[in-house]
């Protein structure tokens, strides 16, 4: 009889990650296709009537979206979690009477260990840090596919965009955390087993927009992220990888070559260790100087580092490890 449940249970966790692979990877371009399709049948009507809708809902994403807590709270998410599984490891307090610029690395293939803990409660981020609101900010482009931003709303999720940034950081109040994979595309092009490179060196902006509000940094690195999937990695200079360059920097994101355990895209049961670093406190300035942006960057690399040398160990790496920056 356990075995049978445990069987039945190994299998609703293979469901729960499929579903969400397929929806990070297929759900934006059925929807555009879905919407498209409609649009030449008797049912004409429905989507012209959401596109009316759509105009006047235009803003809403960069306004704080709108998410819907019993969806961060689906039991598909405890799957979901329990697949690899995923744990969040709280290190220090995060004040609710503050904002944060939280930094989440690595981006890996699909950003497994910063989706569970960030976007859905499955992780227990509210009860670790009490007070404070989660919010993953993703490429803004999503959030003008039809549907598939008002579902991706739903959990909570919002733009990386100046407009959405100063609304979550001046405009909601305190107890903010503001969710950034800061390393984005680039680092998803690096991701591979045994690999921990972050995109980081030149990634300035989420500084100077913590110091322009005033929200402290903290630094946040998922170790198992990037043993999900084998990914053919092109080296520099090479057609595939040029090729990969141009569409991120026409679409935003970086077409990855990976395969995972099944199907291709379930990803191998690998665990992912999120863990929350100390909060570096950060000084409000209006119009921020360079010294001053590199200088709290250069202390969010050394957090970062520290975070990544500290915890390495008990989340299954070697002491021969590096973290490497680029």
């Amino acid at each position: 009889m356990t075995k049978e449940k445990t069987q039945w249970k190994e299998f609703i966790e293979t469901l729960s990650v499929l579903q969400w692979a397929l929806t990070f990877l297929f759900l934006g371009v059925i929807c555009i296709i879905l919407m498209v399709y409609l649009m030449f049948t008797s049912l004409w009507p429905l989507p012209t009537l959401y596109f009316i809708w759509l105009m006047k809902d235009w803003q809403t994403p960069e306004r704080g979206g709108r998410r819907i807590t019993a969806v961060r709270k689906w039991k598909v998410w405890e799957h979901h979690r329990d697949y690899f599984p995923i744990k969040l490891v709280k290190t220090a307090e995060l004040n609710p009477n503050k904002n944060y610029i939280v930094g989440c690395h690595p981006h890996g293939i699909m950003c497994a260990g910063g989706f569970a803990c960030f976007t859905t409660e499955s992780c227990g981020f509210a009860e670790a840090f009490p007070g404070v609101r989660s919010t993953l900010v993703v490429l803004a482009g999503l959030f003008k596919i039809p549907l598939f931003r008002d579902y991706i709303m739903t959990a909570g999720l919002c733009p990386v965009s100046k407009p959405s940034l100063t609304h979550l950081l001046s405009k909601s109040g305190k107890g903010n955390a503001v969710v950034i994979v800061i390393g984005g595309a680039a680092e998803s092009l690096a991701s591979s087993p045994g690999v921990n490179t972050v995109v980081m060196k030149q990634r300035k902006g989420f500084v100077r927009v913590a110091l322009e509000f005033g929200a402290d940094l903290v630094p946040v690195y998922s170790f198992g992220e990037n043993e999900l999937f084998r990914q053919v990695i092109f080296s520099d200079g090479s057609l595939g990888r040029r090729l990969q360059d141009l569409f991120k920097k026409i679409m935003g994101f970086a077409p990855c070559l990976f395969v995972g355990e099944r199907l291709a895209v379930l990803p191998y049961r690998t665990p992912i260790t999120t863990v929350v670093g100390s909060p570096i406190s950060v000084p409000k300035r209006a119009t921020p100087t360079e010294e001053e942006v590199d200088h709290y960057h250069r202390l969010y690399m050394e957090g970062l580092s520290k975070l990544f040398h500290e915890h390495k160990v008990s989340c299954g790496l070697s002491e021969g490890h590096k973290l490497l920056i680029i």
